[in-house]
This record gives C-alpha cells, structure tokens and sequence, in this order.
C-alpha cells in the first residue's frame, strides 16, 4: 500500500548544507572564460551567495509538498511519486518519468493544467491523473545497491501503475532518461501501455546509417558529444570517481549541475536567469544535495551501459504507438531524421515545437501542456 510522504529536511541537516556552501573556497577560474570552461564563476559565485542568504529552504519545502506524494515498496525498491488524480478521476492516467540532473520536480508548472484543466481555461476532457515518481537512485526514492538502468526502471514504474497503483491501461512521456524509461516501457511493457510521448528519442535503430540526413546526423551529434559529453564519458564509466569529488561537497555537485541546465536550456531568445528562476535551480539542486543522489543519479548512466545501451538488435522495433516533439532549443541530444525513428519506433506524431530546450516542462510548461493534451485527444 502506498504510504503517503512530506519532505521534511531538518534544521540541522539544512544548516550543515549551508556552512558547507559559505566555507566552499572558490578555486581559480580562467579570466573571461564565462562559461566556456564549465559552470561560470561570477554564476556560481552569485548563485551560491543566494542559496546561503536568500534562498528560502521551507518554502522551497512547501512546494514540493504540494502535491500529494507517496512511497510505494515495488520489489527492492522504495518508490516516491507524486500522485494527483485529477478531474479524468482515475480514467485517465499518464506516468511522467523525469531525467539527469533533472527531478520529479521538473514537472511542477505543468502538474496543475494537465490534471485541473477546467481550473486554466481548458477542457476538462483533457484532465489526467498523474504520477509522476523519482527515478530509483534519485531524490526521495531508495538508492540501489550497484547500477541499475532504464529497462529496469521501467519495469519498476510498470509495477507501480499496474500492481500499486491498479491502472491496467495508462499513456507515459518521458524525455531525457524519462525518454528511454519510457521507449522501454513501450518496448517491454506494451500490453499495459496503450501509447508514449517522448521529447528526446531513445532507442537506435540496429545498423548504420542510412542517407545523407542520417550520416549527417550521426556525425554532427559526435561533434556535440566532444564539445559537450565529458560528463556522459565519466558517469558511463567511472562514476564513482565523480561521487569522491562531489560528496559534502554541495558547491562542487552545484557547479556540475548547473553546467548542464545551461548548456541544455533553451537560450535563443531569453537569459539563462530568465529561463529558470534561482529558486527553482536551487530546488531542483537541493534534492540531489539533502538525498545523496548526486552519487547514485551518476552510477545510473553505469546502469545503461550494464543493460546493453540503447541500440535496439536486428528486426526489434518498439511497436507502441510513439509521439515525438522536437523542441528546437536541445543542443546535444538534437532529434534525428524522422527515418532514423522510423526504424526504432512507431512514430504516429511528430511535433516541431517553436521554442524550449532539453529540460521542456520546465522551460515551456504552456507548450509542453498543449502538445501532451493533443497526443493524448489524438491517441483517443
């Protein structure tokens, strides 16, 4: 049975936090580097100054006590979620997996018109139930023993709609690790799972290339992960070494996660500070901090590598009806030609976006609302 659950840091737990962060000694940072280098000083330095004297830790507290949330014991793991039934009233549900170093939270701005739409000028036949878990490693759900990956998870979050949560047939979306969770559960879990939504592709197709989009494709996304995907190249392998530098190390653990809110945002036409507010950089940055998760959300791109990658073998296609919306503003993990999904999925709908970036529902909540309400109406 689910047991319901209220974050609920102590004072000493948030204080030692907060000593750590103001006695951090800022190491040299190459002049005018911004944040070419990695996580830019002055940024860092700003952000740090806020999260000890600005920040408001019971408020952020507050919000992520918003919704109803609960743990639910699935096989060996202790599973959060986020549960809101909204105004479908249990006809409706859609499971939103989240993504490194994203967290449940990301989802927050779009919780209330997906499950209340009637409350924001829409159509109460577009209302969902949500549930919307913390991966396992990651903030408030149990850490593993050793790496585990997305298939796994998968089959995890499938137990929990199905045997906790009692939804034989529900839809799922996903992007960033919640993209592959999801093309697994499409994959894996098809009798369960009626269709999937995904703003990042997931799956290869087996064999090379085919035509010029696809060689393209193929070697502009190698040159981004050299420009970009150091962080990818350390966590796929020697995660561990990266969990020594970080632990009680908050500053640290905030630089490298910060990096990539930055270099993943859409920032075309706003500032970094305009895409994401400080308060909503720090929440998301406390739950890794205040649950250890900065360790185990690392071991989990081991995990993939463990479950055997994500390039599908010869003659496997993930039949599930599949939606793909391709916000414009994802730099390394760009979408590939249609004919490249083709081969991996049933792709039904694909979306181009105007705007947004890697992390879309906190980006572009308005957007990312009205494309999942009109997969969903789509899919019937």
């Amino acid at each position: 049975m689910p047991q319901p659950f209220k974050v609920a840091w102590s004072d000493a737990a948030i204080g030692k936090v907060l000593d750590q962060v103001r006695a951090y000694e800022f190491p040299a940072a190459p002049e005018g580097g911004g944040w070419n280098h990695g996580c830019d000083a002055q940024f860092l330095k700003e952000i740090t100054a806020y999260w000890t004297d600005g920040f408001d830790v019971a408020a952020a507290m507050a919000q992520l006590n918003r919704f109803p949330q609960f743990t639910a014991r699935v096989e060996d793991f202790d599973l959060h979620f986020v549960h809101v039934v909204g105004e479908a009233q249990g006809k409706r549900p859609l499971l939103l997996s989240h993504g490194w170093p994203g967290s449940h939270y990301e989802f927050w701005a779009a919780i209330e018109p997906l499950a209340f739409p009637s409350r924001h000028g829409g159509d109460p036949a577009d209302a969902f139930d949500l549930v919307i878990p913390s991966l396992p490693g990651f903030g408030f759900s149990s850490k593993p023993a050793k790496p585990i990956g997305q298939r796994t998870t998968a089959r995890l979050f499938n137990s929990l709609m199905t045997d906790v949560l009692g939804y034989d047939r529900y839809l799922a979306q996903g992007g960033d690790w919640g993209g592959l969770i999801t093309s697994w559960l499409g994959l894996d879990h098809a009798a369960h799972v009626k269709a999937i939504h995904l703003n990042m592709i997931g799956f290869r197709p087996a064999g090379p290339p085919q035509g010029e989009a696809e060689v393209a494709w193929v070697q502009r996304t190698a040159f981004a992960m050299d420009m970009m995907g150091a962080y990818l190249r350390l966590q796929v392998s020697k995660p561990q070494s990266l969990a020594w530098l970080g632990a009680s190390n908050p500053v640290g653990q905030a630089a490298w996660i910060l990096e990539r809110f930055h270099d993943w945002a859409d920032l075309s036409g706003k500032s970094f500070e305009q895409v994401f507010s400080r308060d909503q950089l720090l929440t998301n940055l406390m739950i890794y901090v205040m649950t250890g998760s900065f360790t185990t959300g690392a071991w989990y791109y081991r995990g993939l590598m463990e479950e055997g990658g994500i390039t599908l073998p010869e003659g496997v296609r993930c039949e599930t009806p599949t939606a793909f919306a391709n916000f414009p503003g994802e730099v390394l993990y760009q979408a590939p030609p249609r004919t490249w999904a083709d081969r991996a999925y049933t792709i039904t709908r694909w979306t181009e976006l105007p705007r947004g970036g890697h992390f879309a529902a906190m980006e572009e909540p308005g957007l990312f609302v009205d494309e999942v309400r009109a997969w969903a109406r789509a899919v019937g």
